[in-house]
């Protein structure tokens, strides 16, 4: 297994219903963490390389209604 972290910028904070599919997410295999930072707005997410690419997690938050602008280069 390779973990990468991918961060992503969201434009509105998530509500009650967005952050109860969030933990849908949680449960899809390969990832392994989510946190979010809402003074930065930004999402970061801890993932099975191996079995998910960058695309395929940001699709997953938007699925989950989290509004993902663009991703972050992390240094």
């Amino acid at each position: 297994m390779t973990y990468l972290e991918a961060a992503f910028r969201y434009l509105s904070m998530p509500g009650e219903n967005e952050l109860r599919a969030i933990d849908s997410v949680r449960e899809v295999y390969g990832i392994q963490r989510i946190q979010f930072n809402e003074k930065d707005r930004t999402v970061r997410v801890l993932y099975d390389a191996s079995r998910l690419k960058a695309d395929a997690v940001a699709k997953l938050l938007r699925q989950a209604g989290i509004d993902v602008q663009e991703q972050l280069v992390l240094a």
